[in-house]
């Protein structure tokens, strides 16, 4: 027979009130309490009852972390940012439910409207995001991995893509390179989402900086298309001796396809991938050198500063997180005889 609250207060000693306030969270008991009680709720298996404290709490205890677009599945560092975001959830004793949504908010009215979620976390964010007008006429908390344009009186974690990109590009400065390629990948919607307008801007700032001539080849985002990217790069930039990548799978599949071509990595070409899950970095070969990406991080802090707003605290400035320069095998120093990938282009 399962545990009942009844239960619950005679092995912690205390009322089946107090063991109310415990499971409902309606009303604060000493932290000496609280430890007795959930004590007891394990020793005996007691399973909260999720319906009847919603009823008393006023919340679901769920909240929704919304991807804009599910298109190509969560891999690599979108995956780490569902994970960063589960436990942190599940540290607070919330639930977190992956919801896919297009990039205008098409699908949250359905999502909130019945006041399914306390609250959002919203990904993929555009720098005039009609999400944001919609979540805040709703009247919804929220969150933003990522910013807006405008981040006043919003609740925002995100990358700092210009020391990220710092430690991309003086990596590769340090090593003798100033003709370097900014290749960020294209998707629907791209040039609006500010984490591209971003990056590009601290490359393009960090390239006046070390005189570096600015290219940036934009890439569809997908392993083939990078393959096909290494054909195109020979004739958008033959001295290029590096390219930092902004996708992953672009990455991986530049390097095939340079590879294809009889191009070596790094004799001939560096690569760096930049804000990139550790595991494509390994599971390319060479392995990637790569500035990895704080998304677990940011998973975590987006669920804790929407917890935070629930409990009424006052939004403050963006908390961003820097990426973390990996060295691997796909960089070394500039070559200073031609470039291989100027011999006549080969099909792939």
């Amino acid at each position: 027979m399962a545990a009942t609250m009844q239960d619950v207060a005679d092995r912690a000693g205390v009322s089946i009130a107090t063991v109310s306030f415990v499971v409902n969270n309606t009303k604060r008991v000493t932290p000496e309490t609280r430890a007795r009680v959930e004590q007891a709720m394990q020793d005996l298996g007691f399973r909260r009852n999720l319906v009847a404290r919603a009823l008393a709490s006023r919340r679901t205890r769920i909240i929704a972390l919304v991807l804009a677009a599910l298109d190509h599945g969560i891999r690599g560092a979108s995956s780490d940012f569902v994970v960063g975001a589960a436990w942190a959830a599940s540290a607070a004793d919330y639930h977190l439910v992956v919801y896919p949504d297009d990039k205008k908010g098409g699908q949250l009215p359905a999502l909130v409207g019945q006041g399914l979620v306390d609250g959002v976390v919203l990904m993929e964010v555009q720098m005039e995001d009609s999400r944001v007008e919609l979540l805040t006429r709703l009247d919804v908390p929220f969150t933003l991995i990522g910013r807006t344009g405008d981040t006043s009186g919003l609740y925002c974690v995100d990358i700092d893509f210009d020391t990220s990109m710092q430690l991309a590009i003086e990596h590769l400065v340090d090593l003798g390179h100033h003709r370097i390629v900014y290749m960020p990948s294209i998707e629907g919607g791209a040039e609006r989402l500010g984490r591209h307008i971003r990056a590009e801007a601290a490359y393009r700032r960090m390239a006046k900086q070390h005189r570096i001539p600015p290219v940036v080849m934009p890439c569809p985002s997908s392993v083939p298309d990078g393959r096909a990217a290494a054909v195109r790069l020979a004739s958008v930039s033959p001295e290029a001796t590096a390219v930092v990548v902004g996708d992953e799978a672009v990455a991986a599949g530049l390097v095939a396809g340079l590879q294809s071509r009889g191009i070596t990595i790094p004799d001939d070409i560096s690569v760096v991938s930049f804000l990139t899950s550790l595991e494509y970095r390994s599971a390319c070969n060479p392995p990637l050198t790569v500035v990895s990406t704080p998304a677990s991080e940011l998973g975590r802090l987006g669920v804790q500063a929407l917890l935070r707003q629930l409990e009424g605290a006052p939004p403050t400035e963006p908390v961003l997180r820097v990426g973390v320069l990996v060295p691997g095998e796909s960089t070394r120093q500039a070559p200073t005889r031609t470039p291989a990938r100027r011999r006549r282009p080969t099909p792939i």
